[in-house]
């Protein structure tokens, strides 16, 4: 049987982070051979792999697999689309949604493929500020339509659990390139994904 040199790669990863979790655990004050735990070290290895998982992808290939020509000339918008991610100053979940709109310049892409650029970037440690303008900067450099926008609105697990403790605040961030930066057709597009 061939050794896939990527598996052995992963397995070295994985151990790692188990070992460090368990550090983490008795840290904690936890023993880590109690029934209850004992396994917790594999399973969030396995965990924090699944949800960095967009370092190992290519967002701007994503959207090349599935670009068509087309004369389409107006706005395509794919609103309410969900993310999760984890936040770079605590390891905390900040969770929402994404909405993206572009023109079209020539070229349409699958409409699926939007959300799996939105997952890519949220499967990372983010902070959403960053996240909103990498999504917004991949869409425009690859699709290169008239105009590009980009609103996230996601609530952040760092403000609602420890510090301020604020239940019920939510961020919201906004990118806009080409047309979009126009007052106009931004302003179509936010009243659109309002409804």
């Amino acid at each position: 049987m061939k050794t896939n040199i990527q598996d052995i790669s992963n397995e070295h990863i994985t151990k790692g982070l188990m070992d460090s979790y368990s550090q983490i655990l008795t840290g904690l004050g936890e023993d880590i051979t109690r029934e209850g735990i004992v396994k917790t070290p594999e399973r969030a290895a396995k965990a924090m792999r699944y949800l960095t998982q967009g370092y190992h992808q290519d967002a701007a290939q994503i959207l090349k697999g599935a670009m068509f020509k087309e004369t389409y000339e107006n706005m395509v918008i794919v609103k309410d689309i969900e993310l999760y991610s984890l936040c770079e100053h605590h390891l905390l979940p900040f969770f929402g949604k994404a909405h993206i709109a572009y023109i079209p310049n020539g070229h349409i892409v699958g409409l699926s493929k939007l959300p799996r650029v939105v997952d890519v970037f949220a499967r990372r440690l983010q902070v959403q500020e960053r996240m909103t303008k990498e999504i917004l900067d991949c869409i425009n450099n690859t699709l290169q339509p008239k105009g590009v926008a980009v609103v996230i609105e996601a609530a952040h697990m760092c403000m609602m659990m420890r510090g301020v403790q604020k239940q019920n605040s939510v961020t919201t961030t906004s990118g806009f390139r080409g047309a979009f930066e126009k007052i106009e057709t931004r302003n179509e597009f936010l009243k659109l994904i309002e409804k």
